[in-house]
């Protein structure tokens, strides 16, 4: 993978700016997502195929619980 730095990271449109979100890029063959606060710290790559699954099931809501 390319040093983190060199990649076009990304946040959602609906980041309102106060640290609390992730920052996703595209690289060879998989989806980087890293901790927008910390973007020198670690990067949890996945398959394509799975981030789109995480997507969808965020969309239906799966991960609303409150707990």
């Amino acid at each position: 993978m390319e040093e983190p730095e060199a990649l076009a990271w990304r946040k959602s449109r609906y980041s309102v700016g106060n640290g609390d979100c992730v920052e996703v890029t595209t690289t060879r063959g998989s989806i980087a997502v890293r901790d927008s606060k910390n973007p020198a710290g670690p990067v949890v790559k996945c398959a394509p195929a799975a981030w789109q699954m995480f997507l969808t099931a965020t969309r239906r809501g799966e991960f609303d619980h409150n707990f």
